[in-house]
C-alpha cells in the first residue's frame, strides 16, 4: 500500500470530500491538521507550494487537492495509485 498524507483543517468541505473518498476507498492516511498551527501550515506551504487545503501526497509524490484527487478517480488511476502499483511519473 501507498503511503498517503493529507493536509486538512477541520471544516474544509475540500477536505472531508477527500478524506471520504479514501476513506471508501479503504486507503488508510495519515491526517496533518493545520488548524491554528502556523508551524504545520508553513511546512505545508514549503511541500506544497501551494497555500490551501487539503494538500494531499501519495508516497511523497504531491497530487494536489481534492479536485486532482477525483479528477484521478475518473481516469481509472487513483486505484493503482494508492495500492502502490503505479507512480505519477510513470507514463
Amino acid at each position: 500500500m501507498a503511503r498517503i498524507e493529507i493536509y486538512t483543517t477541520a471544516y474544509c468541505p475540500y477536505c472531508i470530500r477527500a478524506k471520504m473518498l479514501l476513506t471508501q476507498k479503504q486507503a488508510s492516511f495519515d491526517e496533518i491538521a493545520v488548524d491554528g498551527d502556523a508551524e504545520k501550515r508553513r511546512a505545508m506551504m514549503a511541500r506544497a507550494r501551494r497555500h490551501t487545503v487539503p494538500q494531499i501526497f501519495i508516497d511523497d509524490t504531491h497530487i494536489g487537492g481534492c479536485d486532482e484527487l477525483y479528477a484521478l478517480e475518473r481516469s481509472g488511476q487513483l486505484d493503482a495509485l494508492l495500492s502502490g502499483e503505479k507512480d505519477l511519473n510513470e507514463q
